[in-house]
């Protein structure tokens, strides 16, 4: 279930790319994995391309104007029990991270800045 308090965000260009990315793969999902390297990045996927379970939580369904259904981010819990206390923003830089994520191609990629929330 996602928090009554979201605590992810998208910034203006995070949005932009997802309508773009969107127009091209249809609906989409984040999942947060909190693994090394790539792993510990935001990863889209076309919604319901990454399997998830048990060992995830749902933090969000994001609201991108343009995007007709919201697209979820998902977090390792393992991983949430550690940013629990934060606010999530996802933002989009440039260069590219070598995992899955759809934005590669666009030569971007997503990462998380973050702000302590309270509690």
């Amino acid at each position: 279930m996602p928090k009554k308090d979201p605590r992810v965000e998208l910034t203006p260009a995070a949005a932009e790319l997802l309508r773009r990315l969107h127009g091209t793969h249809g609906p989409l999902m984040f999942h947060q994995s909190g693994g090394c390297c790539d792993g510990s990045a935001p990863m889209c996927f076309p919604a319901g391309e990454f399997r998830t379970g048990g060992s995830d939580v749902l933090l969000a369904e994001l609201a991108v104007e343009g995007v007709p259904e919201p697209v979820t981010f998902w977090m390792s819990r393992s991983q949430y029990e550690v940013w629990d206390h934060t606010r999530l923003i996802v933002d989009v830089v440039p260069g590219r991270g070598s995992g899955f994520s759809l934005e590669a191609p666009e030569g971007v990629r997503f990462l998380i800045r973050s702000r302590l929330v309270n509690t």
